[in-house]
């Protein structure tokens, strides 16, 4: 089991994904070969050093003149490309990511008008399915993506000048749920297609999982910075094979506050996007009846929800506790049919699964339950051992 991690301390475009992967031990002739049947272009590959660390260069050459593509050209290239599966499937969901982004940006509802134009070049094709040939020529379990160096200031593109990131890379990293920070390099750092790729292959973590590492890979970027501009891979084995995860705890002690309003600030966090939520009862000074809130959050969400638990109890202040290494199962929901008295009624049910896919637990979902319950006269506990029991005999 192997997990790779992408470092973008100095930011990340296509070309330096695309390197970092050969560095870390991808076929380079074959990913060389693939791309050259794939778009016209031809590759140089070659080591460099950039500010004392030994880095690989990858060079795409292209045509010196070349129309922008829309859409569905660079869809229609890559189909008739005759990519392996994963790889066609890989580029075609980055594509969609930079397509999705645009249109947005650009208030463009229907994305098969869209006109792309860096993005549209052929370089990028070379780099999007290089990197997607590479990385999954890798054969890892997972990846991860620390937070991204966005660097700073405006760039010069197509549309005149923008601040960085550039609004459509901006919006990858939105959908994408992407860490990224500021640089003190004035210069854009990471490109749409960098921001795609990783949106489509990494999940972000704020710091590296934990694990031995096995091996490191450096892609060069094209500027000279004061720093290494390069991005740097790493491939971990993980000392779990739970996924890791990054929470933070938020607690508060309330006294003086009715069972109705704590009924309803325990339904408004979850709404708002609370992983859990506790209420436990507790003695405070002078023997006070009281409540202590927990409340288990993504870092993101801490402060909204810190703010809606001191204004619904008057609270003044909450506790913040990162908990930077949990571990969880990866879930995932999937709906099943059960047939109860003769009629069939659908339902949601998580599956619990490892890193490896080992199968770790199967839970019917409440309210589908609930429902189904209501409308067959059957008890809802034997709905939920009837809708695990049918899960697993599918999902084992």
């Amino acid at each position: 089991m192997k997990s790779l991690v992408f470092n973008p301390f100095s930011g990340a475009a296509g070309d330096m994904i695309l390197g970092c992967a050969l560095d870390l031990g991808a076929d380079r002739g074959d990913v060389k070969e693939l791309i050259e049947s794939s778009a016209p272009v031809s590759v140089n590959i070659r080591e460099v050093v950039k500010k004392g660390i030994k880095a690989l260069d990858v060079r795409i050459n292209v045509p010196e003149k070349e129309h922008f593509r829309t859409y569905p050209e660079i869809v229609d290239l890559v189909k008739a490309s005759k990519l392996p599966p994963k790889v066609e499937a890989s580029a075609l969901d980055i594509f969609l990511k930079m397509a999705e982004a645009e249109a947005a940006v650009h208030g463009q509802p229907d994305i098969e008008k869209l006109h792309f134009h860096e993005v549209g070049q052929s370089d990028a094709l070379a780099d999007v399915i290089g990197s997607s040939a590479a990385i999954h020529s890798l054969n890892c379990d997972s990846v991860y993506c620390t937070p991204i160096n966005v660097g700073s200031g405006t760039i010069e593109c197509a549309h005149g000048t923008l601040p960085v990131p550039a609004p459509a890379t901006l919006e990858i990293l939105r959908r994408g749920k992407l860490y990224f920070r500021g640089g003190n390099v004035n210069r854009e750092l990471l490109t749409p297609t960098g921001a795609a790729i990783l949106a489509h292959f990494a999940k972000p973590v704020e710091n590296f999982p934990q694990g031995r590492a096995v091996a490191m890979g450096y892609g060069a970027g094209d500027a000279e910075l004061q720093g290494p501009n390069v991005l740097q891979g790493v491939l971990i084995e993980p000392d779990s094979h739970l996924v890791p995860d990054i929470i933070e705890v938020l607690e508060t002690n309330a006294d003086d506050v009715s069972g109705e309003v704590l009924g309803n600030l325990f339904d408004e966090l979850l709404s708002m996007g609370a992983r859990d939520v506790a209420i436990l009862p507790a003695t405070m000074k002078k023997g006070r009846p009281a409540h202590i809130i927990k409340v288990i959050a993504k870092p993101e969400d801490s402060a909204k929800l810190a703010r809606k638990i001191i204004v619904e109890t008057g609270s003044l202040g909450v506790r913040v506790m990162p908990a930077r290494h949990r571990l969880t199962a990866s879930r995932n929901i999937e709906r099943i049919k059960i047939d109860l008295e003769g009629q069939e009624f659908e339902t949601a049910v998580k599956i619990a699964r490892d890193s490896e896919g080992v199968l770790l637990n199967i839970s019917a979902e409440f309210e589908d339950c609930k429902k189904i319950a209501k409308t067959s006269g059957v008890p809802v506990r034997e709905v939920m051992r009837r809708a695990e029991e049918a899960a697993r005999k599918l999902f084992s």
